[in-house]
């Protein structure tokens, strides 16, 4: 596990998911098609991993 969580956007398919899961770490882009993060200094992990794991394209992931 890294410090940052990122979102591949060339992959994402927009399901939200993660959305669902996360809201206070992932939110729809402004033309509603894609996931990004949220800015934050810390988030809750287990939930991102929770995030990564449901991921029908495996887009989440860690970054150092």
């Amino acid at each position: 596990m890294g410090n940052n969580v990122i979102i591949d956007t060339e992959e994402c398919i927009g399901c939200e998911s993660c959305v669902e899961l996360c809201p206070e770490v992932f939110e729809m882009d402004e033309g509603g098609e894609k996931a990004v993060v949220i800015p934050a200094d810390n988030y809750d992990a287990d939930c991102i991993e929770e995030a990564i794991e449901t991921c029908p394209v495996e887009c989440i992931h860690w970054e150092e």
